[in-house]
């Protein structure tokens, strides 16, 4: 049976939002390594590295940003991306 859930996604940068809404899959740097999220992810709770996060919307169009330091965190097809320092890049398509 094909899966027709999708993660709630908000980055967020200590001082604003950086991008927020529904997506296919995130895929993240954190201390321990690069992580993907795909729908009905386990929890999680990880150290941000300094690195890309992308964000491949259910469109297939992915979004970059570029965050430094914080944490990530999985729960429930919520994923939440709360940084020192984050900006959105340009989109690119897949």
């Amino acid at each position: 049976m094909a899966s027709t859930a999708e993660l709630q996604v908000d980055v967020v940068a200590a001082d604003h939002s950086v991008w927020s809404g529904q997506a296919a899959r995130v895929v993240a740097r954190t201390a321990e390594g690069e992580i993907g999220i795909l729908p009905r992810h386990e929890p999680l709770l990880g150290v941000l590295a300094e690195g890309e996060v992308r964000i491949l919307l259910t469109s297939g169009e992915q979004i970059t940003a570029q965050a430094e330091g914080g944490f990530l965190s999985v729960e429930n097809n919520r994923v939440t991306i709360v940084a020192d320092r984050a900006e959105l890049s340009a989109p690119v398509n897949s």
